[in-house]
């Protein structure tokens, strides 16, 4: 490009070349800059976002933390953030209560014919008033020839009068206080339990040649119960869970020494129950002997706990079966007869 000179000649004006341009602007950059070095390699991380500019802020460190307030004992707890300022205090969680399960009336057996082990032999309770009378035949094997069996009326086949011993296990007791065989009965629900009172388990009757052992749960006949099976089972899973909790809160209220006569009496109890009931009639088919044994030691346990046995919390009967529903109006593809779902 030509412009015109003051004298009349042209002059042309030269523009300086880009890239010059370039390095004049990095040049003048340069001389803006400090002089440190290191001060320049901070400048252009600043620039171009590297270096400590790429690093998230730390937070400051040894920075001390102020101590917690100290609290009057009277004064209400601060609320946590997002609760409001009103609060209700907890409340604390109830003991543990025994489990009670009903107790057999003491009459329930009255007037039934009970057999050793629902097998043989036969006991008779009767009430006359408030007294009660038991007529008892024992089972049991001659002294003379071991391999056959015999039988011993108790008293000659007089009825033998019970005396009553409260309920201090919970369930009611009575005892025959006969010289030839001493017994205790215990009144459980449809049964008794017989125990020896003497020295050993057996009473021998010299002059009928006649050696019983009374020893056991006097009940029904097997053949009677078996259609009971699946009650009973219903009823001994409920006993079963209800001696484990008594046992439990009996164990936790225990101190020290005290626990492990309580462990020893609930290993005892399995095992006499076993003992127990291994002899009675079908006992692995309907499990009748271990239920009221099981019930038994339920009572006895929440009896000794000091809870109300005359209130039960627990139902040891079995639950009454449900009505069947009535049909629904309409097609059933379930029903006896209809077609089948898939070929509908």
């Amino acid at each position: 490009m030509f412009l015109p000179d003051p004298e009349g000649i042209p002059v042309r004006k030269i523009r300086p070349p880009r890239a010059a341009t370039g390095m004049l602007l990095a040049f003048a950059c340069l001389t803006a800059l400090p002089s440190t070095p290191a001060r320049a390699q901070s400048f252009f991380e600043e620039l171009f976002g590297i270096g400590r500019a790429a690093r998230p802020p730390q937070p400051p460190r040894n920075v001390p933390v102020p101590p917690p307030q100290p609290v009057d004992p009277g004064a209400p707890a601060a609320p946590f953030p997002g609760e409001g300022a009103e609060t209700r205090p907890s409340v604390p969680a109830q003991p543990r209560q025994p489990v009670v399960l009903r107790v057999p009336a003491e009459d329930n057996v009255a007037g039934q014919e009970l057999l050793l082990n629902g097998l043989n032999g036969s006991l008779k309770i009767e009430r006359n008033g408030s007294a009660y009378t038991a007529l008892l035949t024992l089972p049991g094997t001659k002294i003379s020839q071991p391999t056959e069996s015999c039988t011993v009326k108790l008293d000659g086949g007089k009825p033998v009068p019970l005396a009553a011993e409260g309920r201090a296990q919970g369930v009611s007791r009575f005892a025959a206080s006969s010289a030839e065989c001493p017994l205790r009965f215990e009144v459980l629900d449809g049964s008794v339990l017989a125990t020896p009172l003497g020295a050993g388990r057996a009473c021998t009757f010299t002059a009928a040649d006649c050696e019983t052992t009374p020893a056991g749960l006097w009940g029904p006949a097997a053949a009677s119960l078996i259609p009971q099976a699946a009650e009973f089972d219903t009823a001994r899973g409920v006993a079963d869970r209800a001696v484990r909790d008594n046992y439990k809160i009996m164990t936790q209220r225990a101190r020290g020494s005290d626990v492990r006569p309580i462990v020893q009496e609930q290993a005892a109890f399995s095992s006499d129950r076993e003992q127990t009931c291994r002899t009675y009639a079908r006992e692995g088919v309907h499990g009748y002997c271990h239920l009221r044994f099981t019930e038994a030691r339920a009572i006895a346990l929440a009896a000794r706990l000091g809870a109300n046995t005359a209130t039960p919390t627990a139902a040891n009967a079995p639950p009454r079966p449900r009505r069947p529903r009535a049909p629904v109006e309409g097609m059933n593809p379930d029903a006896a007869g209809a077609e089948p779902f898939a070929d509908q």
